[in-house]
C-alpha cells in the first residue's frame, strides 16, 4: 500500500462538495451549450442513445479511473502520474499523460473562455430588455453581431479570463467549492422550470420524438465518434480537471458512488436542456442543427415570449456563465496546482501565468468568427479545429492512457485499495470494464478520427 499522502492544495470539505465541482467542470458549456447543438447536428434520439451507452460502458469506469489516480497521487496531474509510475514500477514516460491532459485542458479553456464571454454578453442584453418580443430572425442578427465585433469579443473574453483566473488563486474550499454550492442546485432548478415552460409550447410533443424516438438509419460513423468525444467532453475527461480534483478528495469517500452520481446528474443536466430547448426550436421554426449559436438564438425567443421573460432571461444567463466559471476553473486548476509544486511560484502568480497563456491561445478562436473566419486549415477554422482536435482525439486518448495505465499498468492490490472495493463483485466490473471494454472501444473511434482506419 502506498504511504498516505495529502495534497499541498488543500481539500473538498465533502463527497459532495466534490460531485457538485466535478459536475459543475462539465455543465455549462459541457451540456447546456454544447450537447443540444451536437444533438441537433447528428439527428435526436439515436445520437442520445448512443451518448448514454458510452457513458455508461465507457465514461463512468475511465471516471473512475481518474479519480482513483487523482487521489492516490494527491498532486498536478503531470506528478502525479509520474509518482504513480514509479510506485507501480511502471516506465517514467507515463508522466507524459499528465503532461496531455494539462495541454488538453489549456486548448479547452482558451476556447472555453470565448464563449464564456459570449454568456456574460447576454447577461448585459438579458438584463436591457433586448429579448422582448424578439423573434428567430431578431436572434440570429444580435448573435451574428455580438460574434462578427472582435473588439467586443476581445473584452467579453478577457473579462471572463480574469474572473476564471481570480477564483482558481482564492483555492478550492474559498474560490470554487462556495460557488458550486450554491450555483449548480440553482442552475438544475431553473432547467426545471425552463422545461415547464416549454411543454405548454406546441413542439414539445415534437422535440420528446426528435430526443426520445431513435432514427438509427441517420447515425454514421461520424455521429458515433461525436458521441464519445461528447462523453468524454461533457465528463471532463481526459484533461487533466477530473485527476486534480480527485486529489482533493477526502479518503473516505466512495469513489464508484461518487463517480455514478456525477455521471448522472452530468447527463440528467444534458438530458433537460435538450427538453428545454428542442420544444422551442421546433415552435419558433429554427433548425435543430444550427451549431453552435443554439442556445443563443433559441432560448432568448422563449424569454422574450414568456411572462417575467426578462427576469428569468437574466438568471438564466448569469447562472449559465457561472456554471461556464466552474467548467473554466478546472481546466486551469491543474497548470496552477504543477507551477506551485515544481516552480514553487506562489498560488496568485502561477494563477495569473497561466490565466495569461489561456488568454493569448484564446484570441485565435474569437478571430474565428470575424476577422479570421476564411482561415482555415484542414477545411477547419482555429476554432473548429482547436475543438475537435481536443474533443475527438486529445481526450479520447487522454481516457484511453488513464484506463491502461488504472487497470493494466496499476496493480491490482493498489486499484482495489483506492477504490475501497476489494474483491468484490462491482471491483471485478469496474476492473474488466475498463481493461477491455472502454480502451477498445475508445481506441475504435480514436483510430477513425486519425483516419488510420476507416469504420464507415
Amino acid at each position: 500500500m502506498a504511504r498516505p499522502r495529502q495534497s499541498i492544495h488543500g481539500q473538498w470539505s465533502s463527497r459532495w462538495a466534490f460531485i457538485l465541482a466535478a459536475t459543475g467542470s462539465a455543465v455549462g458549456l459541457g451540456n447546456i451549450w454544447r450537447f443540444p447543438y451536437i444533438t441537433g447536428e447528428y439527428g435526436g434520439g439515436a445520437f442520445v442513445l448512443i451518448y448514454l451507452v458510452c457513458i455508461i460502458g465507457l465514461g463512468v469506469p475511465i471516471l473512475m479511473s481518474e479519480v482513483l489516480l487523482g487521489r492516490r497521487g494527491r498532486q498536478s496531474p503531470i506528478n502525479t502520474m509520474r509518482t504513480l509510475a514509479e510506485e507501480e514500477g511502471a516506465r517514467p514516460q507515463w508522466g507524459y499523460l499528465g503532461w496531455m491532459g494539462v495541454v488538453a485542458g489549456f486548448l479547452i479553456l482558451s476556447f472555453y473562455s470565448v464563449v464564456g464571454g459570449w454568456t456574460l454578453a447576454y447577461v448585459v442584453r438579458a438584463i436591457g430588455g433586448t429579448f422582448a418580443g424578439v423573434t428567430a430572425t431578431d436572434t440570429s442578427n444580435t448573435f451574428n453581431a455580438l460574434i462578427g465585433d472582435a473588439e467586443r469579443l476581445l473584452a467579453w473574453h478577457t473579462l471572463f479570463m480574469v474572473m476564471t483566473t481570480v477564483v482558481v488563486a482564492r483555492g478550492v474550499q474559498h474560490g470554487l467549492e462556495k460557488a458550486t454550492r450554491i450555483l449548480m442546485p440553482a442552475l438544475f432548478i431553473l432547467l426545471v422550470v425552463m422545461v415547464g415552460y416549454a411543454m405548454s409550447t406546441p413542439g414539445f410533443v415534437e422535440a420528446m420524438q426528435y430526443l426520445f424516438r431513435p432514427d438509427f438509419a441517420r447515425i454514421e460513423t461520424e455521429a458515433i465518434l461525436a458521441a464519445l468525444g461528447q462523453a468524454f467532453f461533457s465528463l471532463s475527461l481526459g484533461m487533466g480537471a477530473i485527476m486534480i480534483y480527485g486529489s482533493y478528495l477526502p479518503a473516505k469517500a466512495s469513489i464508484p458512488r461518487t463517480a455514478l452520481a456525477i455521471a448522472a446528474m452530468d447527463s440528467g443536466v444534458a438530458i433537460l436542456a435538450g427538453l428545454a430547448i428542442f420544444p422551442l426550436v421546433f415552435s419558433y421554426g429554427l433548425e435543430a442543427g444550427q451549431g453552435s449559436g443554439l442556445i443563443f438564438q433559441t432560448l432568448p425567443i422563449a424569454f422574450g415570449q414568456m411572462p417575467y421573460g426578462t427576469l428569468f432571461g437574466t438568471l438564466f444567463f448569469v447562472l449559465l456563465t457561472f456554471a461556464a466559471w466552474s467548467s473554466s476553473i478546472s481546466l486551469l486548476e491543474p497548470a496552477v496546482a504543477w507551477l506551485s509544486e515544481n516552480r514553487g511560484i506562489r498560488r496568485i502568480n502561477a494563477s495569473i501565468i497561466a490565466g495569461c497563456i489561456a488568454w493569448v491561445m484564446g484570441i485565435g478562436s474569437l478571430l474565428s468568427f470575424n476577422l479570421m473566419a476564411d482561415n482555415k486549415l484542414f477545411g477547419k477554422t482555429f476554432f473548429e479545429l482547436v475543438e475537435y482536435l481536443t474533443t475527438n482525439i486529445m481526450l479520447p486518448l487522454g481516457g484511453l492512457l488513464t484506463a491502461v495505465f488504472a487497470a493494466w499498468i496499476m496493480k491490482r492490490s493498489s486499484s482495489a485499495d483506492e477504490l475501497g472495493l476489494g474483491e468484490s463483485p462491482g471491483y471485478h466490473m469496474w476492473r474488466f470494464a475498463t481493461r477491455y471494454i472502454a480502451p477498445v472501444g475508445v481506441a475504435l473511434v480514436f483510430l477513425q478520427a486519425t483516419g488510420i482506419i476507416n469504420l464507415g
